[in-house]
């Protein structure tokens, strides 16, 4: 529905503001309400009314026609940058969109955070989505059309009884049918023995209720960027064995990098599609550290990863999609010390991240910031910038996260402090440099507006040295606190 109102004149748009708007289509000789505004809405008009009777809810109500060739285009290109989120997934007219998440829901910290990732990316773009995770596709898209909730995980057919029947994507007469003899919910047709339901409702009922709750296969069309470099190879006999596969990586890699050489372009992220006999799909994903089109180095990484493969009862075709490129052009290289006399560890960055997961491997990079936490941060080990950001001034080698606060004793609340405890033990200080200012960087946190420390260099009677600093804003008491945020070698 937003997608659509963009599409109209701005003076259009503005005559429809806070108006109760629907989207009908002609279905069976009658007008269908297919999407509803939240004007709409909150006058109880819901998709699948008649436009007749939504009418006689609300007769001031705006209805526009269904335009299935534009929303099916976007749709499309919708469903193409969701392939951020799996390298498997399906565009489903005339509202839906398919992500197999199979090995990827980690990558986004589990079920229920990737659904809510997805939701607020579609609501950055002003789409209003309802996400649900299930075991197949067909109670995925139930979940999402009638479950109350806006993200739903489940794992249970069960989860589909209290659904009503038009969930499994029946078509409305099918439905009125089912609502005529008093089955509305999903829970009501199972009961029903099936060997009666083809020959009154229909051979697709059964079908459908099959899909949903995972007892038939569906098979998805995956959507590809219309511009991925990709080769494919087709089996004349199913495989299965690992050493197939890796067979398979060692034909389909040499190519694709060919094409890439041909365009000056390498790869930063691959996928490699293996389509099994049963409509389902094994994926393997990759991401690059640095441009590549070394097919040697692809063959080793996806290599790796073939025992994640299930093949089930077999595979007939795999696909291997570098679905983001960026430029690569021939450059000169020293021998000894890799690209522009520099050591070149992206191999080794893209081993390590193959193995361990791109998350947790990074390397320590210096960032300009004050502020002494923030002066160094973790960042990609192949393509951080070069350090730009220096001081003479001395800082501890080990930094404590949080600071630990401390009792101190002071001649003077300006002078440093003469004794401190600190974990149960107290200390004598001996020697004392400072104070060095530090302001809080109102640019990043709001918050840290009025923020000023002072910082000190201490050392006490048995030669230990650390760093102190004095939080300068009074408290309740008109006092200052102090913590000790590092210690020195």
């Amino acid at each position: 529905m937003e997608a659509r109102l963009r599409r109209l004149s701005p003076e259009a748009n503005a005559a429809l503001v806070d108006k109760p708007i629907v989207i009908a289509n002609l279905e069976d000789q009658h007008r269908i309400v297919l999407a509803v505004n939240a004007a709409a809405a909150a006058d109880g008009i819901t998709p699948g009314l008649a436009l007749a009777h939504a009418r006689a809810v609300q007769p001031n109500v705006v209805a526009l026609p269904a335009q299935p060739l534009d929303d099916a285009r976007a749709l499309e290109r919708l469903a193409v940058w969701c392939l951020r989120y799996s390298p498997l997934v399906s565009a489903c007219a005339p509202d839906s969109i398919w992500i197999d998440a199979t090995g990827a829901t980690h990558l986004l910290g589990g079920e229920t955070k990737m659904l809510e990732t997805i939701q607020g990316a579609m609501a950055g773009h002003g789409l209003t989505a309802r996400v649900a995770m299930a075991a197949s596709p067909g109670a995925a898209w139930a979940l999402a059309h009638f479950c109350p909730h806006a993200v739903t995980v489940s794992s249970a057919p069960a989860d589909l009884n209290p659904l009503p029947v038009m969930a499994l994507r029946i078509s409305l007469a099918t439905g009125r049918s089912l609502w005529r003899v008093g089955l509305k919910t999903i829970a009501d047709l199972r009961h029903v023995p099936r060997a009666t339901l083809p020959r009154r409702f229909g051979k697709d009922l059964l079908l459908r209720l099959d899909q949903a709750l995972g007892q038939a296969p569906e098979s998805i069309e995956a959507v590809l960027p219309p511009a991925a470099k990709r080769k494919r190879l087709t089996f004349a006999e199913p495989i299965g064995t690992a050493d197939d596969l890796k067979r398979t990586i060692a034909l389909l890699a040499p190519p694709l990098c060919a094409e890439l050489e041909k365009s000056q372009e390498g790869a930063r992220k691959l996928d490699l599609l293996f389509f099994r006999t049963d409509n389902r799909v094994e994926t393997i994903r990759l991401a690059l550290a640095r441009p590549s089109r070394n097919s040697a180095h692809f063959i080793k990484l996806l290599s790796d990863k073939v025992e994640t493969v299930d093949p089930g009862f077999g595979i007939d075709a795999a696909v291997l999609t570098a679905w983001r490129t960026e430029p690569l052009f021939p450059h000169q290289i020293d021998a000894d010390r890799g690209v522009d006399g520099i050591g070149d560890i992206s191999d080794l960055v893209d081993s390590l991240a193959n193995q361990v997961g791109a998350r947790n491997v990074y390397c320590i990079a210096s960032h300009a910031s004050d502020i002494p936490e923030r002066v160094m941060q973790p960042a990609d080990p192949a393509n951080h910038p070069p350090a730009s950001w220096s001081t003479n001034l001395p800082r501890p080698v080990r930094l404590f996260s949080p600071p630990e606060p401390i009792e101190v004793m002071a001649m003077m609340p300006d002078h440093p402090p003469a004794r401190f405890t600190w974990r149960g033990e107290s200390r004598l200080i001996t020697h004392a440099d400072g104070p060095e200012r530090v302001f809080g960087e109102w640019w990043q946190d709001i918050r840290e507006v009025a923020e000023v420390r002072d910082y000190f260099r201490v050392e006490d009677t048995q030669g230990e040295r650390f760093w102190l600093y004095r939080d300068s804003r009074l408290t309740t008491e008109n006092t200052h606190r102090w913590y000790v945020h590092g210690v020195f070698a």
